[in-house]
């Protein structure tokens, strides 16, 4: 499925990811590692790796990001992603839950 991602794509994906990651106003040491994990498996340029450090100190921008944008077949890979980072400190906070299903309404 990654490789399907065309590299816009791939950085929209990180972008939501890592905004899930802030839903709880901490990045904890296990998000960091799925996400750096995920950032491997999807080949992002040294530009793009920097881009999403920089998300994981600072909440990225969500403006002009819309759910709606994905793609139909990717869809269920964003979700997939987004269930993994809230669920990589073993625990999902109620406003990561509440964001999580809302992205889901949006989809569709």
């Amino acid at each position: 499925m990654l490789s399907q991602l065309s590299s816009a794509d791939r950085l929209r994906l990180m972008k939501f990811v890592c905004s899930f990651a802030w839903a709880d106003l901490d990045v904890s040491p296990e998000e960091r590692a799925f996400i750096a994990r995920l950032v491997r498996g999807l080949d992002l340029d040294r530009d793009e790796e920097i881009r999403v450090h920089e998300w994981l100190d600072v909440p990225p921008e969500l403006e002009g990001l819309d759910p709606t944008d994905i793609p139909s077949e990717h869809r269920r890979f964003f979700i997939e992603a987004i269930e993994g980072v809230i669920s990589a400190d073993g625990r999902i906070a109620a406003e990561e839950r509440d964001n999580l299903e809302i992205f889901r309404q949006l989809l569709g």
